[in-house]
């Protein structure tokens, strides 16, 4: 019998098990939510050109005193400057992003002025400032946006006024999902009285999916070492091998010795943790597979702990665990056993902290529960009850307003 991992020692040995994955370049219009592999370097500066922060009069700000009177000799508009060279009382009508022309220090704003036909007089309530964006005040040619990261929609914005066409990404992770087991139908289809909804697969599908992978989700494998081989032939050229169910030791499980007769390379099997406990890892072939529990939260819960992390790590971002933050316990919960817990709970904010109410019920099968969770509420091994108001660590499984 295998002895229970810890959760730290079994993200661990799946860390050491992934090479990050050789980069590409791709399409700026194709590159949010892809992972920076080499840093992005501006080709131009931001802006390129001093330019009016405001709509106003560019004018020496030498001359800028309230009463002083300024000749307009030309207009300066976004992509549109004036080219000549202003001089002594002159002044040139100007606005927001456009060039301050030469011999202009300083944007007046058309609120301090007076306007009459061809010239303008400066008013008392003359601001201080000049309201002139510097040439490469933003950036300059050769700044960098530092890999690695995941591509934002301000990142893409920020390649795209760097001039950069394309970028250089890792590339995206191939994960075949195998769901095992003769009690499931996929959705659509009609049950005998002893089968269900296969929901695991479009689950995790759509979580790993969201963590920038491609997802093949392969047909059902039944209960039959052959079905299961047969199926895994499917999964070839794949990086990472899912599969759901069939990992524990009952005569209907035949993940494990399918997987050993194959060649795979087993890192650990079973963690000491709940939900997900029955959770397999190793290496087959060029392949990263990880045997999750056939129990809906379970899977699901396995699912972020430990695959979002390796894929993550599979496109050279840092190998760590999902993030987890503190918050209070809303209401007492009792001891914990030997295994760590994570709990489905709900949370609030109240006074700049996150309050934590767990479900009442933490049954594995309950998806219902899950899907009305914002977070998991995680208890070490042997934790003593805990009184409303403690401490506790959590994971989020949404994201947090404020």
């Amino acid at each position: 019998m295998s002895a229970l991992i810890p959760v730290s020692q079994a993200l661990d040995a799946l860390f050491a098990l992934i090479t990050p994955l050789d980069p590409e370049d791709v399409p700026l219009r194709n590159a949010a939510g892809r992972v920076l592999a080499r840093d992005a370097v501006a080709r131009r500066d931001q802006p390129p050109f001093a330019a009016s922060a405001m709509d106003g009069y560019a004018l020496r700000g030498d001359e800028a005193q309230p009463g002083a009177r300024f000749e307009v000799v030309g207009g300066s508009a976004a992509g549109h400057g004036w080219t000549g060279r202003l001089g002594p009382g002159q002044a040139v009508r100007i606005f927001t992003g456009a060039p301050v022309p030469e011999g202009a220090d300083r944007v007046v704003i058309q609120e301090d002025v007076t306007v009459d036909g061809g010239r303008i007089t400066l008013l008392d309530s003359l601001g201080s400032g000049d309201n002139i964006r510097p040439a490469g005040g933003d950036f300059a040619v050769g700044d960098r946006m530092a890999a690695p990261r995941r591509l934002g929609p301000a990142d893409v914005a920020l390649a795209a006024s760097m001039n950069l066409p394309e970028l250089c990404v890792a590339r995206q992770p191939e994960v075949a999902i195998i769901a095992t087991g003769d009690e499931l139908v996929l959705p659509g289809e009609t049950p005998s009285p002893d089968q269900i909804i296969a929901s695991n697969s479009f689950g995790l599908a759509a979580m790993f999916e969201a963590e920038g992978a491609l997802v093949r989700v392969l047909p059902v494998a039944r209960d039959t070492p052959e079905a299961l081989t047969a199926v895994l032939e499917l999964a070839r050229g794949a990086d990472m091998i899912v599969t759901i169910g069939g990992a524990s030791v009952g005569d209907h499980d035949h993940v494990g010795s399918v997987m050993d007769a194959l060649g795979m390379e087993r890192a650990f099997y079973k963690i000491a943790m709940r939900p997900g406990k029955p959770l397999m890892c190793g290496r087959l072939g060029d392949a990263v597979m990880v045997g999750l529990p056939g129990n809906p939260v379970s899977s699901m819960v396995c699912g972020t702990l430990f695959v979002v992390p390796a894929l993550r790590a599979m496109q050279g971002l840092p190998a760590a665990p999902v993030p987890t933050l503190t918050g209070q316990l809303a209401v007492a919960t009792g001891p914990n056993g030997p295994r760590e817990h994570y709990m489905r709970a709900t949370l609030a904010l109240e006074g700049g902290a996150f309050r934590l109410t767990p479900e009442n019920r933490q049954d594995s099968s309950l998806m219902t529960v899950l899907a009305g969770a914002d977070c998991l509420v995680v208890r070490p091994p042997h934790a003593a009850a805990a009184p409303a108001g403690s401490e506790v660590p959590f994971i989020p499984l949404v994201p947090l307003a404020g």
